[in-house]
C-alpha cells in the first residue's frame, strides 16, 4: 500500500474507522461504524495514490502543484458521480447513503453488504445448475439495467466485485471505477474480466464492455476458468468456448452460446444492450427441450463444432445476428438436417439459401445421444496419456475443496499443458480466485505431489 490508511478508531465526523476492507487505485475503502444510527457501513475514500498523499494529520492532497488541478477535478468528479450513484434505486446494486468532504479529500458511504464474496459462496454449490444460476444472475442483469439507463457504466464487474448476502440475494458493489459513458473513461482492467476496450483510454465503452465482463463471471461459474485475458485474444483467440467447456446435462446449449456472444473480442460483435442479451440467455425461461424414448432419455446435444460452422455460414448472410438465430433454432431443431432447414429459411435469396442447404446437405447423424449410452472421453484419454490416474485423481480431488465438481475439467485441461506434476498443481493452482486459498493450495498440493 503506498500511503497509509485512516488508523482503525479514527472519528470522522459521525464515523468510527474499524479497518480497511480494500485498495483500489482511486483511494482505499473501510469498515466503519455510525455512531448516530450504530450501524456498520463501507466508507469510501478518494486517494488517488499516483498524484495525492496523506500528511501527518491525515489530511490529503496533491503530491505536488503540478498534480494539484488533477487532483481536484478528481475531487469533483468523485463527488459529482457519488450524487448520481446516490440516486439508484435497486435492492441489487449497493446503496450509497451520504457523500461529503473532509480531511481535504471526498468521501461515500454506503450499505456494508453482510454476506460472501462471491468466490468464496460458490465453493461448496458448484457445479451451479442453469436453473439456480439464471435465479442469481436475474436480479443483477435488472440493476445492472438501472445504471446503464442512468448513463453510467460500473467498468469493474468480477468475482470480488458480486457479493451474496445471508439471505441468499445478489448484490453489485463497488462503484469506485463507475464513470458516466459521455465522459473521458480512464483505464480500468481486472485480467479476465475486462474488455480489450478498457485497456486504453480511448476505447469504445459501453455497456457492452459490462455485458463482456458479467458474462466473464458466468463463464467462471460454469467452466470452473477465469476467461483469458482480452489483449491475448485479438489476434489469436485460443480460449476454450463455454459451448465446449461446460457440462451440456446442467446447461442448455443456448444459455452457453450466449455467454461466448458477450465475450466476443469485438465490442460491435457483443450484445449492445443487457435487456439483448438477457433474451438470448434467460430466453423464456423454460426448461432443457427433452424427448422421451421407451426407457430412455434423449437430451438435444448439438455439436458445438457443428454450430460454430453454422454460425460462420449464416454470418456471410445476416451478420452479427447469426449466432443468435442459430441459438434460437438450436432450441426448437430435433436434428441436425432439421436445424439446416430451419437456419435456410433465414435466407431471403434463393440461390444463396440453395447454397447454404448443399454446403451442409451431408449431415445425416441425429442431434442427440441417450442419456445413459456410454461415451468416450477424449479430455480423458490424452490426459491419462501424460500423468498416472491416480495423480490425475488426487489433483482432482484437492482442486475439488475449492471449485467444486468442475475440477476435474480444470484438472483435464491443465494436464495437457504441464510438463510435470509440480508445473500441473501450480496451473491449477491460477484457476483458485482467492489469493490466501491460492497460497494453501500450492504448498499443500506440491507437498503432496512428492509423496509416494
Amino acid at each position: 500500500m503506498a500511503t497509509s490508511p485512516l488508523p482503525a478508531g479514527y472519528a470522522l465526523q459521525e464515523y468510527r474507522i474499524e479497518k480497511v476492507l480494500g485498495v483500489g487505485g482511486f483511494g482505499l475503502t473501510y469498515l466503519a461504524l455510525d455512531g448516530n444510527l450504530n450501524l456498520r457501513v463501507a466508507l469510501k475514500e478518494y486517494l488517488p495514490d499516483d498524484i495525492a498523499t496523506r500528511g501527518a494529520d491525515q489530511s490529503i492532497g496533491p503530491l505536488s502543484a503540478a498534480t494539484a488541478d488533477t487532483f481536484g477535478w478528481g475531487k469533483q468528479r468523485f463527488l459529482d458521480e457519488s450524487r448520481t450513484v446516490a440516486s439508484f434505486r435497486h435492492p441489487n446494486i449497493v446503496r450509497v447513503m451520504r457523500f461529503f468532504e473532509a480531511n481535504g479529500t471526498a468521501y461515500m458511504v454506503m450499505e456494508f453488504v453482510e454476506g460472501a464474496a462471491l468466490m468464496d459462496w460458490i465453493k461448496t454449490r458448484r457445479p451451479l445448475p442453469e436453473a439456480q444460476l439464471a435465479a442469481l444472475i436475474a436480479p443483477l442483469l435488472d440493476g445492472l439495467e438501472v445504471v446503464h439507463k442512468a448513463g453510467f457504466l460500473h467498468r469493474d464487474i468480477k468475482p470480488g466485485n458480486i457479493y451474496v448476502r445471508e439471505d441468499g440475494t445478489p448484490v453489485l458493489i463497488d462503484f469506485g471505477s463507475a464513470r458516466q459513458q459521455s465522459s473521458d473513461l480512464t483505464v480500468v482492467v481486472s485480467q479476465g474480466y475486462a474488455p480489450f476496450e478498457q485497456y486504453h483510454s480511448q476505447g469504445h465503452q459501453g455497456p457492452w464492455s459490462d455485458i463482456y465482463a458479467f458474462s466473464g463471471v458466468l463463464y467462471w461459474m460454469v467452466t470452473g476458468q477465469r476467461p483469458h485475458e482480452a489483449t491475448a485474444r485479438i489476434r489469436a483467440d485460443t480460449m476454450p468456448s463455454a459451448l465446449q467447456s461446460a457440462d451440456r446435462s446442467l446447461y442448455r446449449p443456448a444459455f452457453l452460446a450466449a455467454i461466448d456472444w458477450a465475450l466476443a473480442p469485438s465490442e460491435d460483435q457483443r450484445p449492445q444492450s443487457v435487456a439483448e442479451w438477457r433474451e438470448a440467455l434467460l430466453g423464456s425461461g423454460e426448461a432443457p427441450k427433452t424427448q422421451l424414448l421407451p426407457k430412455v432419455q434423449v437430451l438435444v446435444a448439438f455439436d458445438p463444432a457443428l454450430l460454430e460452422k453454422l454460425e460462420a455460414a449464416l454470418a456471410q448472410h445476416l451478420g452479427p445476428i447469426a449466432n443468435v438465430v442459430v441459438r434460437n433454432a438450436a432450441k426448437t431443431a430435433p436434428g441436425e438436417a432439421e436445424l439446416v432447414q430451419l437456419l435456410a429459411q433465414e435466407i431471403s435469396d434463393d440461390a444463396a439459401k440453395a447454397a447454404f442447404e448443399k454446403k451442409f446437405s451431408g449431415i445425416s447423424r441425429p442431434a442427440t445421444q441417450p442419456a445413459s449410452a456410454p461415451r468416450t472421453d477424449p479430455a480423458t484419454s490424452q490426459a491419462a496419456s501424460r500423468f498416472a490416474l491416480e495423480v490425475l485423481a488426487r489433483a482432482e480431488q484437492r482442486l475439488g475443496e475449492y471449485l467444486g465438481a468442475v475440477a476435474r475439467v480444470v484438472v483435464k485441461r491443465a494436464a495437457m499443458k504441464a510438463r510435470d506434476e509440480r508445473e500441473l498443481y501450480l496451473l491449477l493452482a491460477d484457476e483458485i480466485e482467492d489469493k490466501e486459498d491460492r497460497k494453501t493450495f500450492t504448498r499443500n498440493a506440491v507437498s503432496m505431489s512428492r509423496k509416494p
